[in-house]
């Protein structure tokens, strides 16, 4: 029986998005561009995950261009997937504001190897997403960011989750990163019937660009809602 890690490892592996996007979309897909990538991929996975334990769902929206979109790992840049992770990425630095919170409510929680034991963090679109600004520089995007683009990768999307939800999902409670990214997947979900309860937590990235002062109070929010799902 393959473990947790090496399914997501095989997911990773094969994973291309090859649809249609509108003109100034572009997608990255970290496992193709860098051959470290995919190394320090299955280092995290084989790490974390190397057990048939059945996990919690986090459900962000799609990978940063500095955080997965390097290090293929969800909501982790490579200072933190060297810091808290213990694997060091040596043909990139990057900082990913995302997972400076992500990383602290993971050490309230107990640190990286209890968090993962117990959750699984990853996209409905798991390969990130930019679009060329005014200035002809790619910046970030979120697949809702656009009505065409949505309607491109939705299929994409639901089977992304499907596939997520194979290896081994408590698919009773999810928690939901971003409160745009719920509506939409409540869409997908009323339509689909993947998930039971749906709670949402206020994103990450949302968290630290607007509400840095509360932040120990949604460390504390996050922590109370996993308490109340495990």
């Amino acid at each position: 029986m393959k473990t947790f890690g090496q399914k997501v490892v095989h997911f990773n592996k094969n994973l291309k998005y090859t649809g249609a996007l509108p003109p100034d979309f572009q997608v990255m897909n970290p496992f193709l561009d860098n051959p470290e990538t995919l190394t320090v991929m299955q280092q995290f996975y084989n790490k974390f995950y190397s057990d048939t334990r059945t996990r919690k769902f986090l459900i962000g929206i799609n990978p940063s261009r500095h955080g997965a979109g390097v290090t293929g790992v969800p909501f982790t840049d490579t200072k933190n997937l060297e810091k808290h992770c213990g694997i060091t990425m040596k043909s990139a630095r990057t900082h990913e504001v995302s997972s400076v919170f992500l990383y602290d409510m993971i050490e309230a929680f107990g640190g990286a190897e209890k968090f993962y034991s117990q959750f699984y963090i990853n996209s409905p679109f798991p390969l990130a997403i930019t679009r060329k600004g005014k200035n002809g520089v790619y910046l970030n995007a979120n697949y809702y960011d656009d009505k065409a683009l949505f309607s491109c990768v939705e299929d994409f999307m639901v089977e992304s989750l499907k596939k997520h939800i194979s290896l081994g999902l408590d698919t009773s409670e999810v928690f939901v990163l971003g409160v745009k990214n719920a509506a939409f997947l409540k869409k997908i979900n009323d339509r689909e019937k993947l998930f039971g309860t749906m709670t949402v937590l206020e994103h990450p990235r949302y968290i630290q660009q607007y509400r840095s002062k509360d932040r120990d109070l949604f460390i504390d929010k996050y922590l109370l809602a996993f308490s109340r799902g495990l």
